[in-house]
């Protein structure tokens, strides 16, 4: 091995020699940040990616590994010196070898002196270095194929010119056949065909950070190939004008039999799917351990169908290979209880009648091309996923990611399909099992524990709600047998021993019909599983059907298997009619709502009854709007209840139509929240870390005023990167960057909250400022370019955080709002001094809640309306919903469901970039071109020593054939 060494340096140092190697490497870079800075547009685009580096990689290496193994066969056959080679003692094969080697060192020193970009990269963004890796690798392999092909072609002529082109042709030709352009061209079928001979698209995929074992030995069945045949050439050379026999007929049939092993090793390993490596952040191309607890959960087959048109939209058609191996990938961690399947309707109208008609799947019209015409076709592009009678479809919209570099250039990607597949998955499975036994997905023994007064102390209502109450807790144990049992106790019996326990302990205290009737009673209930004490609410019409309703809810809270239900208010407006033209007045949340409901039932309340509804898991405020006193109580009760309550408040309301102004606003939580230790200064803070916002600007042209729009830094648009979030936590899974609109300062009363967990969930950056002007406009004749006065910085200020604990009830020893309401109250009474019109309320006050109360407050009013989201994607040219996600996190880990959460965490999510302004991005622009004339600089002083040293190898080998 020592020879095919100094072979190898000896060629390596030839490169030096002559100008060849600083062409090669000047032009490798050159084009290099052409591309990823002028080409791709990088700090355009706003996404801390390798992309923009090896997109153009495998038609830039078709030429220049092309130039230089041109001259590698063809000059030595040119001087004559081939014939002295093969006839040294050095065997042909480990010439071939030795320049092979040679050349693709040459590769990895150019591809070495573009380490700068990612490191470039990692400084002012959150880099992912696995499909940097990947990238490398790949281009390596890449690469690797190409200079074998180079030196096959090489051998061929004595014409270096001849070689070029050939070599270029060759590796070309199988660069197109693997090419959108021409897989577009063919149906779903052959396209995927294509795809698995082309050189290009096996690079994409191991880019995106996946390395499988096939795309690997494709290149390296190609080098095998390709080097095979440039070692027969030789032989055949070498044989020139003598008698063909049989040792020549023997390196033909070795050679033949190298070569169909080498392309049929590509058949062989095509099923084995298995043999790949995510290296991605979070694995997110992967099957997570969530995604394999839920399939563990399946007691029946499941049906997952992709339909797929052959002919569809040319940026969806790379798509369907990814979903299709993801999704046999549930099929095998399933272990048989997943059943996969792929049908093009179109095809097959039985198929496709059934899928629009039970399934409501219908095509959508794509504009298409085949090699004759271009037409618009009806195409499918969806997943079904079927268990027992509850199915859900995900269609494209639900799928990809459409990420626009400029009006004419648009990035499809799948947006996370795990995610969204093991959604459907758990929606169809909790409906299945919603359906089916309450107690089939709880396992540990419930109490259900009534604290009741008798009869005699009952108002009529109560009397009959007992009734009901009886006959619902007596169908509940026949239903779960020894794992619910029922305790009903009078709290006032033995002297009022358990009342004033439960008073104590729970914050139970007895109930009055109206706010001036003397006599009390007791009327409250618990279900008790373990360490957790659920309270279950009293109906608000005092029927059994509502009663019935509560008890479950709470049954649920000891279960995964149930969909749960979030209760979103948002502040009072008209809905819009696009139909009619008309906008909806007032704040619209409606992407919010959206996607909450992709994974929970929704529903919304304006709690004006003084009560969450019954069937409430959580209560979500958006943007809360003068609370009046039953609906604080609402509030206050339900957190009481060991409930968690989610907040997105601050005291300024903001104006987006007509011009840019913000105003005080009151959302009637303020003394709610002081009561709990949470305050919210009257301030707004002020960020140098920040996004940008597009800002009407005028200017003077030739004594014309002309209003345009530019993207300004905005300071009230605190940009917050995982640096500003609670680390390792559920509700910042997965959210790497938020940008959270007019914030306010929140304060934590340290005094009223000891005993409580705290936890910081959002903080501003150590630079940021507070203000109480409400002057949200720039101005730019005042401040110049910032268009704003900058502030002393205060530090860090708190933006989000979550507490957990024991909470006294604002309403402690005071009676019911809802306690107004009874019949005989002079507050209620008409002039006419009668009341019967008048409906009796029956209400209770909980004063303390158990350890599972939470409150979560996201200090800022704005941030998840749809303008402020909508205004968000126009500027990144991409889906915006990072604030989104934030409250499905916090949903998903306020239920306890967790295993969605860690699955979001690996979404497929834009890496955005840290805010750069001009100088700054022309500071990194011109930095790597500085380091690449380094590199080059570093390159030329070392290529003496190499040159001179790898001379006297070579020549040693050629004279006695031994180092």
């Amino acid at each position: 091995m020592n020879n095919l060494f100094h072979i190898t340096r000896k060629e390596f140092a030839a490169f030096f020699s002559s100008p060849i190697a600083f062409i090669f490497f000047g032009a490798f870079l050159a084009v290099t940040l052409f591309i990823f800075f002028w080409v791709e547009t990088f700090f355009a685009r706003n996404i801390a990616d390798v992309r923009p580096l090896f997109s153009w990689m495998p038609v830039l290496l078709i030429f220049l590994t092309a130039a230089i193994t041109m001259r590698m066969w063809s000059e030595e056959r040119r001087a004559g010196t081939l014939e002295f080679l093969l006839t040294s003692p050095v065997p042909p094969w480990q010439l071939v070898l030795g320049k092979f080697f040679a050349c693709l060192l040459l590769v990895a020193v150019a591809l070495l002196l573009t380490l700068p970009l990612p490191i470039s990269i990692a400084f002012i963004g959150n880099l992912d270095w696995g499909p940097v890796f990947g990238g490398y690798l790949a281009t390596l392999f890449l690469a690797a194929a190409y200079i074998a092909i180079g030196l096959f072609v090489s051998a061929r002529s004595d014409n270096q010119i001849i070689s070029l082109i050939a070599a270029s042709l060759l590796c070309g030709a199988l660069y197109l056949i693997g090419a959108d352009a021409l897989t577009d061209l063919f149906g779903n079928r052959g396209a995927e065909l294509m795809q698995l001979l082309g050189t290009g698209s096996r690079f994409e995929s191991i880019t995106r950070g996946v390395i499988d074992l096939r795309d690997l030995y494709y290149y390296l069945s190609l080098v095998g190939l390709f080097l095979a045949l440039n070692v027969f050439i030789l032989e055949q050379l070498r044989w020139a004008g003598n008698r063909s026999n049989s040792h020549h007929r023997q390196w033909g049939l070795v050679t033949a039999l190298l070569v169909a092993n080498f392309l049929a090793g590509n058949l062989w390993l095509q099923p084995v799917g298995w043999a790949r490596a995510d290296i991605t952040q979070g694995s997110i191309y992967s099957i997570s351990d969530s995604t394999r607890n839920y399939l563990a959960q399946l007691r029946e087959p499941l049906l997952i169908r992709g339909y797929f048109s052959a002919q569809t939209h040319p940026l969806l058609a790379p798509l369907v290979p990814r979903l299709h191996d993801l999704l046999e990938e549930y099929a095998v961690a399933s272990k048989g209880k997943v059943r996969v399947e792929f049908i093009d309707p179109l095809e097959n109208p039985e198929l496709e009648q059934e899928a629009g008609q039970k399934y409501g799947i219908r095509p959508v019209p794509f504009q298409t091309a085949n090699k004759y015409q271009a037409a618009v076709v009806n195409s499918y592009f969806d997943i079904l996923i079927k268990y027992g009678e509850q199915y859900e479809t995900l269609g494209f919209r639900d799928l990809i990611e459409v990420k626009a570099q400029s009006e004419a250039d648009l990035d499809v990607e799948l947006r996370n399909p795990e995610y969204d597949i093991t959604r459907a998955i758990k929606k169809v499975l909790f409906a299945y099992q919603g359906a089916g036994q309450l107690f089939d997905n709880i396992t540990r023994p419930i109490t259900f524990k009534g604290y009741l007064s008798p009869d005699s102390r009952l108002p009529e209502q109560l009397v009959e709600l007992k009734q009901g109450l009886n006959e619902t807790l007596a169908a509940l144990k026949k239903e779960a047998g020894d794992r619910f049992k029922v305790e009903i106790e009078d709290p006032d019996a033995n002297g009022g021993a358990l009342g004033r326990k439960i008073e104590s302990e729970y914050g139970f205290r007895p109930m009055a019909a109206g706010l001036f009737d003397p006599n009390t009673f007791w009327f409250y209930m618990s279900l008790e599983g373990g360490d957790q004490v659920v309270p279950v609410p009293l109906p608000e019409a005092l029927d059994k059907t509502g009663l019935k309703r509560g008890i479950d809810t709470a049954l649920k809270r000891f279960s995964k298997g149930f969909l749960k239900t979030v209760a979103l208010y948002t502040p009072p407006g008209t809905p819009p009619m696009p139909q009619y033209g008309i906008p909806g007045s007032g704040k619209q949340f409606n992407w919010l709502r959206e996607k909450l409901g992709e994974e929970h039932s929704v529903r919304s309340t304006d709690l004006k009854t003084g009560q969450a509804p019954t069937d409430a898991d959580l209560l979500l405020l958006v943007a809360p709007e003068s609370l009046d006193n039953k609906q604080l109580f609402a509030v206050d009760q339900f957190l009481m209840e060991g409930g968690t309550v989610i907040l997105s408040t601050s005291p300024f309301d903001i104006s987006l139509r007509g011009a840019l102004a913000a105003k005080t606003h009151d959302s009637g939580l303020d003394r709610w929240l002081e009561h709990n230790g949470i305050s919210i200064k009257k301030e707004m803070v002020l960020d140098p870390q920040n996004a940008a916002f597009p800002i009407p600007v005028q200017r003077n042209i030739g004594g014309f005023r002309v209003q345009e729009t530019q993207m300004m830094a905005y300071p009230y648009f605190a940009d917050i990167r995982t640096d500003g979030m609670a680390d390792d936590h559920g509700i910042t899974a997965g959210v790497k960057q938020l940008t959270l609109t007019w914030p306010s300062p929140i304060v934590i009363d340290k005094s009223k909250n000891q005993g409580r967990q705290v936890t910081p969930l959002l903080h501003s950056s150590e630079a940021a400022w507070s203000s109480p002007s409400t002057q949200i406009k720039p101005d730019f004749h005042a401040y110049g370019r910032r268009g704003f006065a900058r502030g002393h910085a205060t530090g860090q200020q708190l933006l989000g955080v979550a507490v957990e604990g024991r909470f006294d009830s604002f309403f402690k020893g005071k009676p019911s709002p809802l306690l107004k309401e009874k019949k005989g109250d002079p507050e209620t009474t008409d002039k006419t001094g009668t009341d019967d019109d008048q409906p009796t309320a029956i209400s209770r006050v909980i004063d303390k809640s158990p350890e599972s109360g939470r409150i979560i407050l996201f200090a800022s009013n704005s941030f998840l309306t749809d303008n402020v989201l909508t205004l968000s994607s126009s500027v990144l040219r991409s889906r915006y919903l990072n604030p989104v996600q934030l409250v499905e996190n916090a949903v998903d880990w306020s239920l306890e469901e967790r295993g969605l959460l860690s699955i979001r965490g690996r979404g497929h999510f834009s890496r955005t970039l840290a805010p750069l302004d001009r100088d700054a991005q022309q500071f990194w622009e011109y930095l790597n071109y500085a380091l690449a004339l380094l590199g080059l600089f570093v390159v030329w002083l070392l290529r003496h020593t190499t040159q001179q040293r790898a001379q006297r190898y070579y020549q040693t080998v050629l004279t006695d054939g031994r180092a």
